[in-house]
């Protein structure tokens, strides 16, 4: 199965990822992409003088809109771009996060759930999920992220692997909640590129993890395949997409190559 869209494409602004906006246009043009959305780490208004490592901050935000919607007029008879952003869910502000969504009339929001209560306070569920309680508190906060209505589909459910030493009991159970949840309500589960960057595709300690999407082969959940770029060549990596694709048909798993959008 070839690729056709790649919604979970990220920018220099959030300070992990690097190149050109543009950049990503032209190697989503030269991979014959039909489809490119921009979801780049989502700003939030910060009750405090915080400032965020791993997102843009929100006096960023207008210049990333602009620039996308920019290349979207500029490439609009080759290539379909999107303006979307990835968020996670944090209950303090989600007043908030609904009006800033409609504000920039954004066509998508992936749901990204990295920290609780949030980036400011908080912890990061991929390191602290080491603690089955914390695990827990994950799985809680994908379901109730979700029941908000605001996501498009939940990227990498598998993040609190890369806190485990291996997938046990607890493991389990915390797949088997999300995956029932998403078969019931027809959400979208990721399989997330990020994870195989470097060149691993079998089982080891993170994402995507393959005991995860076992269980989600049990439960028929739609998935979707997100490169995740953090730089315009993770696009021109056939290999790792093949390795995607090939992985959730041989589960036998409905995969969702276009959102309706």
């Amino acid at each position: 199965m070839k690729m056709v869209a790649n919604y979970h494409t990220h920018t220099y602004r959030c300070h992990h990822a690097s190149g050109k906006d543009e950049d990503y246009v032209k190697a989503a043009l030269e991979m014959g992409l039909k489809t490119l959305g921009f979801s780049d780490h989502s700003p939030w208004k910060y009750q405090s003088s915080f400032k965020p490592r791993m997102r843009m901050e929100l006096k960023d935000f207008n210049d990333y809109a602009q620039s996308i919607l920019s290349l979207k007029e500029k490439y609009k008879d080759e290539i379909k771009i999107l303006l979307g952003v990835e968020a996670e869910y944090f209950p303090e502000y989600m007043e908030w996060f609904k009006a800033f969504k409609e504000e920039y009339r954004l066509d998508y929001v992936i749901f990204g759930n990295h920290f609780y209560p949030d980036d400011e306070n908080g912890r990061y569920f991929g390191r602290s999920c080491d603690d089955d309680d914390f695990l827990k508190r994950y799985v809680k906060n994908c379901i109730e992220g979700l029941e908000s209505g605001l996501y498009t589909y939940l990227a990498h459910p598998d993040l609190f692997m890369r806190s485990r030493d291996y997938f046990d009991e607890a493991c389990l159970a915390a797949s088997e909640a999300i995956c029932a949840y998403a078969k019931k309500h027809d959400v979208i589960l990721e399989y997330n590129l990020e994870g195989l960057r470097n060149g691993s595709y079998g089982y080891e300690l993170g994402y995507p993890c393959p005991d995860f999407w076992k269980v989600a082969q049990k439960y028929n959940v739609k998935a979707i395949v997100g490169v995740d770029a953090h730089d315009p060549k993770s696009l021109l990596n056939e290999e790792r997409i093949a390795y995607a694709y090939d992985f959730l048909e041989n589960l036998g798993l409905e995969v969702v190559k276009e959102l309706a959008l």
